[in-house]
Parts: C-alpha cells; structure tokens; sequence
C-alpha cells in the first residue's frame, strides 16, 4: 500500500494527531482528495528548512497524503540500485542558464477581501500568513483590480463625473479604503518579501466609452492622442498616486485587463476593447509619457494581459515601434486558452524580444460552462496548477500570479455570478477557512523560487514520466520542482555533477520541491 495513502486513511480514521503545525485534514464528499481546515484555533504552517553540506531537503505534498511535508535525507556519491529497475534520474545542468524569476503571488480583489473581512480576527490573520508570511507560502507579487471587476460587488469606478478631463473629481472607492488597502498593508506589514504591486483596469468610466457604460465590451471615444485617452492615462496614474498617499507604492502597471473581451458589446462584465496597435499607440502618446511627466517612471509596464494565442503578434504590433517600446518592461499573460495553445508560442515570443519578461498574470479554475464553480479537495485542479507553471517558465516566463486570494463557499462575490474556484475558500458561517490543493502546488514554488532566482537546465532519462524544473536561488543553493501526474510511485535520482547524488522517491499523484547547498556554498 502507497504509504501517503495508508497515512491518510490513519489520519481520517484518528489513529494519527495532527499536531498544531499540522494540516487538519477535511474530506468532503465525492472529491479526489482533501483541504486543509484552519480555524482560529488552528492552522498548519510550513516546516522551516536548513541545508548542510551532507543532506538535502524534500517537501513534498500528494493526492493522497502530505501536505509541504518536509523531510531530510543523506547526499550520496552513487545511485540507489533499484532492481528491477524503475528508476528516473534528472540530471542538473547549472551552466545552462535561463530566465531570472520575478516571483508568484494571487489577486487582492474585491471579493478576496469581502472574505477576508467575513472571518474574525485570529482567522484572518491565518489567512493572510498562510499566504504572505515566512510560515507561509511567500508570496511576492499581489495583482490589483484599477476600480470594479466582474470579482465585485457592484460596478464602479473612480471618476464618475462625465466629461471630466482633469479628473478633479476622481476619488477612490470604499472598496479600495476599507478592504482592499487594509489587506494590502497588512499582507505587506508581516512578509519578509517585498510584495510587487501589479494594477490592472478591467474598463474606464462608461463616460469614457463609444458603449457609455463599464459593462460589456466597447473601446475609448476618440483616438489616441486624443481627450479620452489623454483622461484614461491620467486616470490610471492618479490610482497609483492615490494608493501612494495610503504609503503602497506600485510595481507596475498593465495595458488593461483581456483587452480582445472589449471587442464583445454584450461582454457580461467591464471590459474595454484595445487592439494591438490602439494599445501600441496609447502607450506611446498617453500612457507613457503621463506616467513620465507625473514621476513615475519606475513603474514596469505590461502590455498584453490576455491570453496566449495572441502571441507573438501582440508583442510584434508593440515592441517593434521605437518610441511605444521605451516605456514597455514586460508581457502578461493569462492562462484560459493554454490546453489548445502551444507553448513554443512563448518561446518564440521571448528570442524576438528577449530584453521583455513574460509574466503569468491570471489564472483560475472552474470558470468554464462545464464545470463546477468550487470543488473542495480538487487535486486535479492543483495538478493543472503545477502543470501550467512548469510549462510557463519552462518557455522564459519569468512568474505567475493567480487570481483570487479567497473566495466563498460558492465561489464569489462575483456581481455577474461568474463564480470560480480559489486556493483558499472561505466558510463565513463556521469562521473557518479551506487550503485546497491549488495553494500546496502553488507554495512548492512560491516558497522556495524566490525573486531572483534563475531557472537552470534540467533533464530527465524518462522525459514523459514527470515533469520538472531546477534553479539556482539567490543564495546559490539549488532547488527543483518534480510533478508525478502518474498513478505509480517512482525512485527518483537527482543527479548535481557538483554534488552527487539526490536519492528519492517521488509517491504517485504528488509535486515534490528539493533543495540542495551549491558547491560554492559548500
């Protein structure tokens, strides 16, 4: 019997105490595996690690037990005989070098902080450590809706004032001064990371519009260069401005959130309509130089902020105007088309420009007609995570951020009833809150790919059997990520030439992350 499934058929039978450290596993029905419980009582954390020269460390999280399980083993000169032999051995390759990462992180949207502030207290301090602090997963980037989105209440935006050129009356929204900007500083105040601030405005004022109204879909009036684009930039820059006076500053800024969903009229939801070259020529006679003339000349602009099948041609229509290029920094993308988009795409797109990153700006589960909105203890979900992750910065993406921090038992709020999966749901009525899968596949990197570390060449004997990634952290240590979609449990031969020998085992459905001293480290 696999031993993570004998362990958790001990631990929902009771033989097994969990202790305050650890996952209060919650089965529920008609699911393929389980959440993790938190409660004002308790709460799992993640095991601190240490490296020495002799040992390394494997955590490890699986269908059917263990949760960022850590465990330490010896670093031997030679691999496990194995007979008959199953074993996969990957092969490390540190001079092989690819793209610095930015980090991962989730969305504080409206609706993840509805939730949030729908707890008590001691559990919303969990929920923000189990997501921001060093006994957490560590996030580092945190996505910001620029006024309402479809993860709202209500549509609204900032300046409702029709044909209000100078903006004079533009004020945030109690959404963003009760909820969002107490989370923020809070999430903020107990990470040992600086968090990257990432704006993203899903429409303008209808005002702004050829529709008049924020949902559906529609472009500005005008043209760029004109008032309406010159307003919207200005716009934009006073949210930062605004967010600044509360002392956040932003990281950078995108184009607008899904700018092809504008071209739909009867889009459900705010959206507003760029083309490749409308967002082209807004960036370079708007948007830049606003940003520039305001002081703002830090912020990192992202173009894009759709889905992959619009790549490379995107990035062509921008990046190869000289002026537009100047004020671009990177490339976001989203993940809702990826299963029928291949990835060389992204390939492609970075060797045409390789001095712009590639960021995963949003992603989430049951958002499709088919689907059931939230399934408590989904490990397919997180393995679809991982997968996704994994294939991303195995073509030059340089970090992914998810969608909603926290959503309710249903999957909202959600104004329009678009209601989705989350890593974290919120049960209000039990003042309790539930890890799902999607946060153990997400904190395997999040925890231990750090900002600043650079993804080096990884190979495997067996290449259709697991899927992995290996990095050189900021430290020089060594970390790499393995995803067995499998139901057979494998040995496993890490192989560093530097080192040695890495021997393992990766259990069935599971995503393990090792780490290892350099040598320089030695």
């Amino acid at each position: 019997m696999d031993a993570s499934f004998l362990f958790l058929l001990l631990i929902l039978a009771g033989a097994v105490s969990a202790t305050d450290d650890d996952c209060k596993f919650r089965q529920f029905p008609d699911t393929s595996s389980f959440v993790c419980e938190c409660s004002s009582s308790h709460c799992d954390v993640i095991e601190e690690y240490s490296l020495s020269d002799e040992n390394f460390v494997v955590y490890t999280s699986g269908k059917r037990g263990f949760r960022l399980d850590k465990e330490e083993m010896p670093i031997r000169n030679r691999p496990t005989p194995i007979v008959p032999d199953t074993s996969i051995t990957i092969r490390i390759d540190r001079s092989e070098e690819y793209q610095t990462i930015l980090g991962f992180g989730g969305s504080f949207t409206d609706a993840a902080a509805l939730n949030l502030y729908n707890l008590t207290s001691d559990v919303q301090e969990k929920l923000l450590r189990a997501y921001f602090s060093t006994d957490g997963i560590e996030y580092s980037f945190g996505r910001v809706p620029i006024a309402s989105c479809d993860f709202s209440t209500r549509a609204y935006s900032y300046a409702e004032t029709p044909d209000d050129f100078y903006l004079e009356d533009f004020q945030l929204a109690f959404e963003d001064i009760d909820y969002k900007i107490p989370m923020i500083k809070r999430a903020s105040a107990m990470s040992s990371r600086p968090i990257k601030l990432l704006g993203s405005a899903w429409s303008a004022p209808g005002w702004m519009k050829t529709s008049g109204a924020m949902q559906g879909g529609g472009p500005l009036r005008g043209m760029p260069g004109g008032y309406y684009y010159k307003t919207w930039a200005l716009y934009l820059a006073k949210f930062v401005e605004a967010y600044s006076g509360y002392d956040i500053p932003f990281w950078g800024l995108t184009g607008g959130n899904e700018p092809s969903a504008g071209a739909f009229p009867n889009w459900a939801w705010q959206a507003m309509f760029f083309s490749p070259s409308l967002q082209r020529d807004f960036i370079k006679l708007d948007l830049g130089p606003i940003l520039h003339e305001r002081g703002h000349k830090e912020l990192q602009i992202t173009i894009l902020d759709d889905q992959r099948f619009l790549l490379p041609r995107w990035a062509e229509v921008v990046l190869e105007d000289p002026i537009a290029s100047q004020f671009v920094t990177g490339i976001g993308i989203h993940w809702y088309w990826d299963d029928f988009v291949d990835p060389s795409r992204l390939n492609a797109t970075h060797h045409a420009y390789p001095d712009y990153f590639m960021l995963g700006t949003e992603a989430c589960e049951g958002h499709l007609d088919r689907e059931e909105e939230v399934i408590l203890g989904s490990w397919e979900r997180g393995e679809a995570y991982s997968f996704n992750i994994i294939e991303d910065l195995g073509n030059w993406v340089a970090g992914w951020i998810d969608w909603n921090l926290a959503l309710n038992m249903i999957g909202g709020p959600n104004w329009v009833g678009n209601f989705v999966d989350s890593p974290i749901i919120v049960n209000a009525e039990e003042d309790v809150f539930y890890k799902q899968p999607m946060y153990y596949h997400l904190g395997h990197f999040s925890k231990f790919i750090t900002p600043g570390s650079v993804r080096v060449g990884s190979s495997s004997d067996r290449e259709r059997l697991v899927e992995h990634l290996a990095f050189k952290l900021p430290d020089g240590d060594m970390a790499l990520v393995v995803l067995n979609r499998k139901e057979f449990t494998f040995p496993l031969h890490i192989y560093d030439p530097d080192v040695g020998y890495l021997n393992a085992e990766i259990p069935s459905r599971s995503i393990q992350t090792y780490l290892w001293k350099s040598p320089s480290n030695l």
